[in-house]
């Protein structure tokens, strides 16, 4: 946090929560904040190159979509750990991809838009990996959104 100016942390304010739906976004942001489209557009790619953005983009319910989804575990062997987790980011429709500490150490979600090709899916990776894997599909859901208030006035 300490690595960000007020403005890098209003405008990621504006992004997580404000971000206007029009031909110019980047200079609408500009006029609410009080700086350049230009300037905009420059912190948000250096924010971007930092890793502090992944992605700027809608999100979507995919439940409400039709689509089904599943929280999965794999259990692989430290040493082919990483060749599983990038046949697993290879999948389409996998949001996230973990490394826990747990003997099922492998973690992600994975969405399709039907339950039968989730499980096409997660067949094809036990086959490509020959790992264990342990399916999770969720019975209810609390919370899908996440934002982080960057605007604090203290930096405690």
């Amino acid at each position: 946090m300490k690595q960000l100016d007020n403005h890098d942390r209003i405008l990621l304010d504006y992004l997580q929560n404000h971000f206007p739906i029009k031909a110019a976004p980047f200079l609408d942001l500009a006029e609410q904040l009080g700086i350049t489209e230009a300037e905009v557009i420059s912190r948000v790619q250096a924010l971007k190159q930092r890793g502090v953005i992944r992605r700027i983009g809608a999100v979507l319910d995919a439940r409400a979509l039709g689509y089904h989804s599943t929280l999965c575990a794999c259990r692989a062997e430290p040493e082919q750990l990483d060749r599983v987790a990038a046949a697993v980011s290879a999948l389409p429709g996998v949001t996230h991809n973990y490394q826990r500490d747990h003997d099922y150490n492998l973690w992600f979600t994975v969405t399709a838009p039907t339950a039968e090709a989730v499980d096409e899916l997660l067949q094809e990776l036990r086959q490509e990996t020959g790992v264990a894997m342990v399916a999770m599909p969720a019975v209810s859901i609390y919370k899908i959104d996440a934002r982080f208030e960057m605007s604090v006035k203290d930096d405690r």
